[in-house]
């Protein structure tokens, strides 16, 4: 991995680019498109936090993380979460711990906001996501999230 990897905001200069990033057409339906996540971080500017994976000068991947969410949507915030929103990695540029170092920076920015847990979700099953983050230490919690897994990490 390039010691040029780095997290940058979108900005009218890149966001084409973001846009245009597209996953193995194998994995398309188990994440969303960059763009549906911009569009969800414009209507959740408060709660999204999108960045462009950036090595050198190659954009790799996208990550959008959410901070102090109403996990149980019931309203009365007693199970407030931040997290792992959305991960997506450019098709020729899996398995070079691109996904890996998104993890950590969204982890690391849950820690400097005074968080101690990390939640996400994937889709179950063949070709999906799970062994990875189980890989990093994530473990479900015996939620579901639609019709994904729920998984943590201990941050503490």
């Amino acid at each position: 991995m390039n010691t040029t990897l780095r997290l940058e905001t979108l900005t009218p200069e890149n966001i084409d680019a973001a846009i245009g990033l597209r996953v193995r057409p194998d994995q398309e339906h188990l994440v969303a498109p960059v763009v549906k996540s911009l569009a969800e971080a414009y209507v959740h500017p408060g709660t999204a936090w999108p960045r462009l994976l950036v090595d050198g000068e190659r954009i790799v991947g996208f990550v959008m993380a959410f901070f102090d969410i109403d996990f149980a949507g019931d309203g009365r915030g007693t199970d407030l979460r931040s997290g792992l929103w959305r991960l997506n990695i450019a098709a020729g540029e899996q398995g070079r711990g691109y996904g890996r170092f998104a993890v950590e920076a969204v982890a690391a920015e849950i820690r400097r906001r005074g968080g101690t847990r990390l939640t996400t979700t994937w889709h179950p099953g063949e070709g999906g996501p799970e062994r990875f983050y189980l890989g990093l230490g994530f473990r479900p919690t015996g939620e579901t999230s639609g019709d994904q897994v729920v998984g943590e990490l201990d941050l503490s």
